[in-house]
């Protein structure tokens, strides 16, 4: 349950408890002339405080506490069901010194509140009568059963914290294990290919014969290559020792673009806040990945990207001024298919196409709560 929301368990909890206080009161007991209401409004405000046992389980202690000692002062001789569920709530948050505190308190006020109401307690005898012996059992009963449920819930939130850390260093093993595979394999076959090729090129050019088309384009795809598997190899080493990037290094990206010739602004909207790492490390890539479109395939002058902060989401737009045309065939790349997978694991959403007038806009819009996974 969510911290600071009251839920259906607790309104359970709450009308539960008014019911038995109800019962118990309708099922025999008598109210002095002059403090019936008074009893009802306290066995009220007890039951209704239960509400927030999540929310401040301590005042919510002192509340039922309160009045508690306010029904015995009325001659309310109800048990103290509110209280005993506090004392619960209590020690389940992990308040067991404030519930033994509070349990002290009440139990040796209950004696002056009794004879400040003129009622005739037996100070020495008050815990010898069956009763009262059951009625403090019930207290020790309900801080125990909430310290068995805070230790199992702490036994599970470990559990999973322990699931989580193991999966994410068996996923982090095999990134790795990837990473080095793709690099034993394809690195250098890659690179020969790519040497060969320019050799080939340098030499036909010395000699003065002309290049062919297809020369060149294994040349430039020798190229490409190298660039798309040094990045692929960068980012599946990314890990504690080597941070990914993300928002703070957009500066430095724009940077790069704008060395290579490009006119490129960045623009941030809306609050600026910590976002979870996965949409941090995200949004970098898919800024990183427009921008190399734009350099190599655009043709633009000017590139513009914009961070938007929402309330529930991260809104990214990379325009540019480029040849591209609304109708243009155009065959989605890599780089474009990664950003695509990249913002459909995280539940968000991806928009890439020529704008009207000409130029390329690339969208993506990334929830800032986390979400179910897309399969």
């Amino acid at each position: 349950m969510t911290r600071g929301r009251i839920g259906t368990g607790d309104r359970a909890v709450t009308a539960g408890a008014a019911v038995v206080l109800l019962v118990t009161v309708l099922s025999g007991q008598h109210l002095p002339a002059g403090t019936e209401w008074l009893g009802y409004a306290l066995l009220g405000v007890g039951g209704l405080a239960l509400v927030w046992h999540r929310r401040a389980p301590v005042a919510v202690l002192a509340v039922t506490g309160v009045t508690a000692l306010g029904q015995q002062a009325a001659g309310v001789d109800v048990p103290a069901v509110a209280y005993l569920f506090a004392v619960y709530a209590a020690v389940r948050a992990g308040h067991r010194t404030a519930a033994v505190a509070a349990t002290a308190v009440i139990l040796l006020a209950l004696p002056l509140v009794l004879l400040a109401s003129g009622q005739t307690p037996s100070l020495s005898g008050a815990f010898t009568h069956s009763r009262e012996a059951l009625q403090l059992a019930w207290l020790i009963a309900a801080g125990a059963a909430g310290e068995a449920v805070r230790q199992a819930e702490r036994r599970a939130e470990e559990a999973e914290r322990t699931r989580e850390e193991t999966a994410r260093r068996r996923a982090d093993e095999e990134r790795l294990r990837i990473a080095r595979e793709l690099h034993d394999s394809l690195t250098h076959q890659i690179s020969v290919i790519k040497v060969q090729s320019e050799v080939a090129v340098h030499l036909a050019r010395k000699r003065g014969e002309q290049v062919s088309e297809p020369l060149l384009a294994i040349q430039e795809a020798g190229r490409e290559a190298t660039r798309e598997l040094r990045a692929t190899l960068e980012a599946l080493r990314d890990d504690d020792r080597n941070p990914p990037h993300g928002l703070d290094d957009l500066p430095e990206l724009l940077e790069q673009a704008r060395s290579s010739g490009l006119n490129a602004a960045l623009a941030v909207g809306g609050q600026p806040r910590e976002v979870p790492a996965a949409v941090d490390r995200t949004a970098y890539r898919i800024v990183q990945e427009s921008l190399t479109n734009v350099v190599r395939h655009a043709a633009a002058a000017t590139v513009s990207v914009r961070i938007e902060h929402r309330g529930d989401s991260l809104v990214i737009r990379v325009d540019d001024d480029g040849a591209a045309v609304p109708g243009s065939a155009s065959v989605p790349g890599v780089g474009l298919l990664g950003m695509r997978e990249r913002v459909t694991a995280l539940g968000g959403r991806l928009r890439a196409a020529p704008r009207d007038g000409g130029g390329f806009t690339v969208r993506a819009e990334l929830p800032v709560e986390p979400a179910e996974p897309a399969p």
